[in-house]
């Protein structure tokens, strides 16, 4: 049973490599939502492993097991692996809540004050302009979903730089894409080995804003031209945003310019379903090893409360 729960932690390790080729061969959208469910269901299954590991250990020792009304204490097969198993995860788990919890009140902090400070400025539609010193511009989710932008990028674009950066920014909240990003971020905390997969799920985010307002606007070479001069104006800033508010000046922008700037073949490369399926068969094994894993020890805990009746 302890062996079985350490596919869940090992799994992960694939993915940064996965969500590589996965941004290189599917379409945006689709590496989105394939790159962020596969991040769900592999962080899920770490921490129920975790989880399970903890209490294998902890109901070995006899006094955990009184408390667990059991009536000798937990038998397993690999009684020298799962004390020290159960001691690591729990350190795990507990850097996992603190970095998780520290993100969450440093984001929502921020959320706040985002919001508070759109709430201040007059708004056009759902356009809200900040008087600032410092560019930039991105989509703050919430009801209603808004677009802040400072004067200072306003200055720095023209007329038609400025629409095709205001449909980026609501190609973000129709989409949803915080979702996206808050699911990224929970998963980071949940494995180290999905912190690159954080990225990678931003990246997807950026590229499926940038195609759906290359649609709207008609003009891919416009797009790429406001992002360019959007995040030249923006890198020396610094911005308050939550990290979740997708903005059009992050990722890596010479990336997205180059792909901007060429046409989309709408052509299925055999790859793509490999590296569809690669994602899929990842997170489905993960969530059935660690499925397995959790049966198994409930199992053993029924064996261990009944054994002394027979």
């Amino acid at each position: 049973m302890t062996t079985l729960l350490l596919i869940p932690l090992l799994l992960p390790c694939l993915m940064p490599l996965l969500a590589r080729r996965a941004l290189g061969r599917l379409a945006p959208a689709t590496a989105l939502w394939a790159l962020t469910a596969a991040a769900l269901v592999l962080a899920g299954a770490c921490v129920a492993a975790l989880g399970a590991l903890v209490l294998t250990g902890l109901l070995k020792l006899p006094a955990f097991a009184a408390l667990g009304e059991l009536v000798h204490p937990l038998r397993t097969p690999s009684r020298y692996l799962a004390l020290p198993a159960a001691a690591i995860a729990t350190g795990l788990l507990t850097i996992g809540v603190w970095t998780l919890t520290r993100s969450a009140l440093r984001q929502t902090r921020a959320f706040r004050t985002a919001h508070a400070e759109a709430d201040r400025r007059p708004t056009a539609g759902d356009l809200c302009v900040v008087d600032s010193p410092h560019p930039d511009a991105y989509a703050l989710p919430g009801r209603p979903h808004r677009i802040v932008v400072t004067t200072a990028m306003l200055r720095s674009l023209g007329p038609d730089e400025r629409d095709a950066l205001f449909a980026h920014e609501r190609a973000h909240n129709r989409g949803g894409h915080h979702y996206f990003l808050a699911a990224a971020e929970l998963a980071a905390h949940c494995h180290p080995a999905l912190r690159p997969v954080r990225t990678a799920i931003r990246l997807a985010a950026e590229r499926a804003a940038d195609e759906a307002a290359a649609t709207a606007m008609g003009d891919r070479r416009l797009l790429a031209r406001a992002i360019a001069r959007a995040a030249l104006a923006g890198q020396a800033a610094r911005s308050a945003r939550p990290d979740f508010a997708p903005a059009a000046t992050t990722g890596p922008v010479p990336q997205r310019v180059a792909a901007l700037l060429v046409a989309p073949t709408g052509r299925t490369r055999p790859s793509v379903c490999w590296i569809a399926l690669l994602l899929a068969a990842c997170a489905a094994v993960s969530a059935t090893a660690a499925t397995t894993g959790a049966v198994a020890f409930h199992h053993e805990v029924e064996i261990a409360q009944g054994e002394e009746a027979r």
